[in-house]
């Protein structure tokens, strides 16, 4: 091979290192779907939640059972709240009941009152079926609970079997999903909702649905209610 052609190869080499990614860089693998959840229950650990104003998970009331996360109607245990706070966020988690029961998702949660539901708005989990609070439609499943009714797409599986929900807050406005479908939607502070709370139950609570941040909250309503596969990303 003649020096000049060896020049050429030994450029075109060069060149090609330049432009090329490196080995490592062929290797890296792509970013994963489930990239940026984070799981707050497993199946297994409770870590990530404890009792609304406590420091630690109750000792009765709710349990690890099967790989879900159960409250035991009539054992008491208060509400849960997660140790972390959150502002901007896509919450997923599968939910379901006992005939007649009743319990609730609530976010954006405080410690500054006596209750989790002086501060939280509600996505309520509900048999509407033998409950009274089925029977309207603002206190119904999947409803933004005493305030906005869900809409026409609202398909709820039986009693016993378990229903997919997603909450979604996003600066000002907030999604409520139910079994793949968004069946509410309103804006966090935007007028038409204040009205709404100022003529409902919440109208003595100047802590309702007023702050940016806060925790997520299980309700215990004192009945039998199940939930699994609860998980968040952050926006």
């Amino acid at each position: 091979m003649n020096s000049r052609l060896s020049s050429l190869l030994c450029a075109a080499v060069a060149s090609a290192l330049l432009v090329s990614p490196t080995l490592a860089e062929e290797k890296k693998p792509k970013k994963s779907a489930k990239e940026g959840w984070t799981q707050l229950f497993d199946g297994k650990d409770t870590s990530k939640w404890r009792g609304y104003k406590a420091t630690a998970f109750p000792a009765k009331g709710w349990r690890v059972e099967n790989g879900t996360l159960r409250h035991v109607a009539g054992e008491g245990g208060g509400d849960l709240v997660t140790v972390d706070k959150f502002t901007d966020f896509e919450l997923r988690f599968d939910w379901k009941v006992a005939p007649g029961a009743n319990s609730g998702v609530m976010y954006r949660v405080t410690e500054d009152h006596n209750a989790s539901y002086e501060t939280g708005p509600e996505y309520q989990v509900l048999d509407d079926s033998k409950h009274g609070d089925g029977k309207n439609p603002k206190t119904s499943a999947a409803a933004l609970y005493a305030l906005i009714a869900c809409n026409s797409e609202k398909a709820l599986n039986p009693v016993g079997e378990w229903n997919k929900a997603r909450i979604v807050v996003k600066g000002n406005r907030v999604e409520h999903w139910l079994n793949k479908k968004k069946v509410v939607e309103y804006q966090w502070g935007g007028p038409e909702t204040m009205k709404l709370v100022s003529e409902s139950k919440f109208k003595g609570m100047p802590g309702f649905a007023r702050n940016t941040s806060g925790h997520l909250c299980l309700q215990d309503h004192g009945d039998d209610v199940w939930f699994r596969n609860i998980k968040i990303r952050t926006f």
